[in-house]
């Protein structure tokens, strides 16, 4: 008689993913609020729109995204409780471009073969997240697909959903010439870079994650593992007190091809790099890399992770109304006729 062949022979282990499951539930739950109709673990996340109904032509505004090879960092580390802060805060700053406050998050988890352990950790920084930016996670789907990733790597994608006013939307088209470039900073490269900044760290220098290079105040691990940080707050709260005109995320492309997403037709912007407080991570990865410094702008944010584009008269308000927040705001530059970024 043949030897039976189970689906744990096949490189897929039931008995973990139900732990995995078990473990998360509690973490997840944490996010609920008085809107969310459905325990986890039902075949799909269930949300009320009941307060919405006392909005003004609400829209809906949803966003998905992944962490990308940021993920291979963390297994690099065995430290998987930061990623889940990047999947939610990179998705809820999107969402804010437009105006929208977050109600809602799913992710899919995928693993060549479920850890309880991690899957815990990822979902916790999960909730964390959703907490801080006022998101309930209703949904989640965790897979096994051995052969398909490699041992000990995962990959991790989200989805949000928020809403916001129709006559509340910040579309951009209200951007003006003479407007000014507020830069929030960021807290490192955020989610995007990391082929290239792997490529040069590890391949090219030779560090390992524990290594501490000159100028460096921490290890090359931690620096490249700092958390994607949120600006829902600040956008949210400049938006409901100035004339907030249009707000870009600095995501993959930099400042060089976020900023023209939300600039008019005929308009372009003037950045002074020397605005900007560039983090050490990025002045090594282009001095061991040999970089090209345009390839540098087009990749990484250099410091700055969300621009918000305000009228000239109230630059100085909405700087104070930011530190008041604990934000580092700094002026990098204004909107000018044309066409694209200019970096001088």
């Amino acid at each position: 008689m043949a030897r039976e062949t189970t689906y744990k022979d096949a490189g897929v282990d039931i008995d973990a993913g139900n732990e995995a499951v078990r473990r998360l539930k509690t973490h997840v739950k944490s996010t609920f609020n008085k809107n969310v109709l459905l325990e986890s673990g039902h075949f799909g996340g269930a949300f009320s729109a009941e307060e919405l109904k006392g909005m003004e032509n609400p829209v809906l505004v949803s966003s998905v995204d992944g962490v990308g090879t940021k993920t291979k960092i963390a297994a690099m580390m065995s430290k998987w409780d930061t990623i889940g802060m990047d999947l939610v805060n990179h998705c809820c700053n999107d969402i804010a471009c437009v105006g929208a406050k977050p109600l809602f998050f799913m992710d899919y988890f995928a693993s060549s073969s479920l850890n309880p352990s991690v899957v815990e950790q990822v979902v916790k920084g999960l909730a964390e997240a959703c907490r801080e930016n006022g998101a309930a996670l209703i949904a989640g789907e965790t897979a096994e697909m051995p052969g398909v990733y490699e041992k000990g790597e995962i990959d991790l994608v989200g989805a949000i959903t928020g809403v916001v006013g129709k006559g509340e939307m910040i579309k951009g088209d209200k951007i003006l010439e003479g407007d000014t470039l507020i830069g929030l900073p960021s807290t490192g490269l955020h989610t995007n870079g990391y082929s290239l900044a792997r490529k040069v760290i590890f391949d090219v220098a030779g560090f390992s994650v524990n290594d501490r290079p000159q100028g460096l105040n921490e290890t090359v691990g931690q620096a490249l593992l700092r958390p994607h940080r949120s600006y829902v707050k600040a956008v949210l709260s400049i938006k409901d007190k100035f004339g907030l005109r249009g707000v870009a995320h600095i995501t993959g492309g930099g400042l060089v091809e976020n900023v023209p997403r939300i600039l008019p037709k005929g308009l372009g912007a003037e950045i002074s790099k020397s605005a900007i407080n560039i983090p050490k991570i990025f002045s090594l990865i282009r001095e061991k890399g040999n970089v090209p410094e345009k390839d540098m702008w087009r990749t990484f944010n250099m410091g700055i992770g969300l621009v918000m584009i305000v009228p000239q008269a109230e630059v100085e308000a909405v700087i104070k109304e930011l530190k008041g927040r604990g934000e580092k705001p700094a002026v990098i530059g204004g909107v000018s006729k044309g066409k694209g970024v200019n970096l001088s």
